[in-house]
């Protein structure tokens, strides 16, 4: 008996005293450092991102040939620079250069062609050399090329972009494209056997298409 109370005794006391919980510890993993830690690159210390550079737009400026898109330097006689395959789309059609802009323009034109465009005839060989032989006529005044390389096209749109004072005679329609993006410089082109212009002041009389 004496046994039961000793055991019931120390049974209470344990009672009395409070329980430790215990917190079960979920997902235990060692510590690992990412792979795109700064850390890891070369010098501990980041470097400060640099401002973007502020870029500076270049506006072209004005010719002052124009008054807003009408371009003042437009008058007779006119100035018409002739293109390769103008004089292509000429032959086929039987038309005469000279003659057909004075049909088209009612006025005096000049036409002229450039040392490029004069090139690259030569370089098409026996098969233009009718359209050879019409660049060579001696109404169409001769322009001296002093830029690098022999490409008309460039010839020609950089030449229109110095001097307003032309109108560009083609029928390539990457050219003619690249011609509209310049304000104030017509295009005159063959459309159903016979020369026609765009993009010229009404004023002066020119047919429309």
């Amino acid at each position: 008996r004496s046994f039961k109370l000793s055991y019931y005794n120390e049974y209470k006391s344990y009672l009395s005293m409070g329980k430790v919980k215990k917190t079960k510890k979920f997902a235990l993993t060692k510590r690992m450092i990412h792979a795109k830690d700064p850390r890891l690159n070369k010098g501990s210390v980041t470097e400060k991102k640099k401002k973007p550079e502020v870029e500076v737009r270049r506006v072209e400026k004005p010719s002052s040939a124009l008054f807003f898109k009408y371009n003042t330097q437009l008058g007779p006689p006119y100035h018409v620079l002739i293109d390769t395959n103008f004089i292509n789309f000429s032959i086929r059609n039987k038309l005469d250069i000279y003659s057909s802009m004075l049909d088209c323009l009612y006025a005096k034109c000049t036409p002229y062609i450039t040392d490029c465009v004069m090139a690259e005839l030569e370089k098409l060989g026996a098969k233009y050399r009718v359209a050879l032989r019409v660049a060579k006529d001696p109404r169409i005044e001769r322009l001296v090329c002093t830029h690098k390389g022999t490409y008309a096209d460039d010839c020609l749109v950089t030449r229109v972009q110095q001097h307003k004072c032309y109108i560009v005679a083609t029928n390539d329609k990457d050219l003619r494209r690249r011609i509209r993006k310049i304000p104030g410089v017509p295009i005159m082109y063959v459309a159903q056997k016979r020369y026609s212009i765009e993009r010229m002041p009404d004023a002066f009389g020119a047919p429309r298409t």
